[in-house]
């Protein structure tokens, strides 16, 4: 997708809800709006993980996690650095690539099947609102 391009590079900024720059809730935001599909924006620090942790716990219930096929866009939940909690978001855009953002090397494409990121996805999600 050639609007996903533009982001390429954009530095991580914790609050960065773009256009120069994002955290990675702010990254999700901006790529599900591309595809039509506006999210609720959670203005939690990426350091308070006590409050990241209460505010996907709370909204749980809005996101289905994808089976099989995953669909485009698709949101990717991600726990590193030996966290206890989930505490890492990106987006699933297809041909097994997702697009996140990380404070060292800004927004980037990975692939989900690699060996650095296939442990820590926690799991793929929709929102359940479209799941109708």
């Amino acid at each position: 997708m050639h609007q996903i391009d533009k982001l390429i590079g954009k530095p991580f900024v914790n609050g960065g809800r773009g256009p120069d720059n994002y955290d990675c809730w702010g990254l999700v935001c901006e790529v599900f709006k591309m595809y039509g599909i506006k999210l609720p924006d959670y203005k939690i620090s990426c350091e308070d993980v006590s409050r990241i942790d209460g505010e996907i716990d709370e909204q749980r219930n809005r996101w289905c996690r994808c089976d099989g096929e995953i669909p485009v866009p698709a949101l990717v939940v991600m726990r590193f650095n030996q966290a206890i909690f989930c505490n890492h978001t990106g987006v699933y855009i297809g041909d097994g690539r997702f697009i996140h953002t990380a404070e060292k090397m800004g927004v980037h494409i990975d692939h989900i099947d690699s060996p650095a990121w296939r442990r820590k996805i926690e799991g793929l999600y929709v929102p359940g609102w479209l799941n109708g």
